[in-house]
């Protein structure tokens, strides 16, 4: 079974190994990734040498930490792979983070930062995900490294660590993942609607960058967000004394994102089924103008900011723990309720794509210190990832076909014995 095992990963990556050009490298790289999926507690370069037996740790560390060969047509394969298993017009690009927890200070990108994946602050390393996704199957197919101010403002720092300089600039995480979205885009990858968390979500020139592309989207927002009813009109109000004003301003208030569905119709939505019966949550939407224009004084003495543009949907979720969370989207105004609750839900794949890289595939287990180490290494348990996918999906396929079967031969054996 083994064998086999190995057998299908070596077909499989014959085109990743092809753009690689060196006979070396093309035996060590399916060398590392089946370390990655094999046996063993730990996924670092020692102990996967150790239990390879056929390349020493010397060999392994130089592929994936000091090698000089590009990742960028192996970065080109997994999205052309991703594409072929789950690309979709109606499935996701879901856009998240995950933190890799670190001891020490010399590893790139390691600091005291909020781990959303912990929920807590952490000394880690947070990278940027990005996971195409359809029929409830997650391929990830990003992996950026967020780079904190404490780093970003100490040039040597950041040469010991071996970042490119063309990496040494500051970004926020929603930058970084424009970059990314804009990679998979160019790649031709198919997809329907970005999916991202608050802390994506939040980033106004976030979501006006996503629409510039013409691409769908529901991301999470702070219950604080302010937001205006879609029907805001604006006026210039007269002014007794003084110069005249010279724009317009709102003809209502703002009001937080938790405020504007207080008093609106809440209702049960189940969107899927899973593995303990129907996933259900109480969901109330309504149109809106977000707060996100220039700010103007007003004659009460406030600051306002504008509505924006874009009429958009807001989105309320109430849990059973009672939390409550709230989403924008742009989805059409002629949405219902159950899609944009299926939609906002179905970003929750990529935390089974983020478990399994970690718990099986020793994503966070890396031990070098470089930019271009760590990134190799969660290339390859991305690749090794999406090999595993493609297993599944088969074998998926060769049950449905053979239940088919059944059903075909039982059918055909009930209409003979009534004929």
């Amino acid at each position: 079974m083994a064998d086999e095992w190995r057998g299908d990963l070596e077909e499989w990556l014959a085109p990743f190994l092809a753009a690689l050009r060196h006979k070396t490298r093309m035996r060590l790289c399916p060398a590392y990734i089946a370390g990655l999926i094999g046996p063993g507690d730990r996924k670092s370069v020692q102990p996967m040498a150790a239990r390879d037996g056929e390349f020493g740790y010397d060999q392994l560390h130089h592929f994936v930490a000091e090698g000089v060969w590009d990742s960028t047509p192996l970065e080109t394969l997994l999205l052309k792979e991703a594409d072929r298993l789950v690309g979709d017009e109606a499935g996701f690009l879901v856009i998240d983070d995950t933190a890799l927890p670190k001891k020490g200070s010399h590893s790139v990108g390691v600091a005291a930062q909020y781990a959303s994946s912990l929920g807590k602050t952490s000394n880690c390393q947070s990278l940027v995900s990005v996971t195409l996704a359809s029929r409830e199957v997650p391929v990830m197919v990003g992996l950026r490294l967020f780079l904190p101010q404490s780093w970003t403002g100490d040039v040597d720092r950041m040469d010991r660590a071996r970042v490119p300089h063309e990496r040494q600039v500051a970004l926020t995480k929603p930058e970084i993942a424009i970059e990314e979205i804009d990679r998979v885009i160019t790649a031709g990858a198919r997809f329907g609607c970005v999916l991202a968390d608050a802390g994506y979500g939040s980033s106004g020139p976030f979501r006006q960058a996503l629409s510039e592309r013409g691409l769908l989207w529901a991301v999470g927002i702070s219950r604080r967000q302010n937001v205006y009813q879609a029907d805001i009109g604006l006026i210039f109000p007269g002014a007794a004394t003084g110069r005249p004003r010279k724009y317009h301003v709102p003809d209502g208030v703002a009001a937080s994102a938790e405020m504007m569905l207080a008093e609106a119709k809440w209702k049960t939505i189940s969107w899927r089924r899973g593995t303990k019966g129907k996933l259900v949550c109480r969901f109330a939407a309504c149109r809106v103008r977000v707060a996100e224009g220039h700010k103007h004084r007003m004659s009460d003495g406030r600051v306002q900011a504008m509505p924006g543009k874009e009429e958009v949907w807001l989105v309320g979720e109430r849990r059973k723990t009672g939390e409550q969370k709230y989403y924008l989207s742009n989805l059409p105004a002629d949405a219902t309720l159950k899609s944009l609750a299926a939609s906002i839900k179905a970003r929750w794949i990529c935390e089974q794509a983020h478990q399994q890289l970690k718990e099986e595939l020793g994503l966070d287990h890396f031990e070098g210190r470089s930019w271009t180490g760590l990134h190799r290494h969660c290339l390859m348990a991305m690749i090794a990832f999406a090999f595993l996918q493609s297993r599944r999906l088969k074998a998926a396929g060769r049950k449905k076909k053979s239940r088919r079967a059944t059903a075909t031969a039982n059918d055909a054996g009930h209409q003979a014995s009534h004929s």
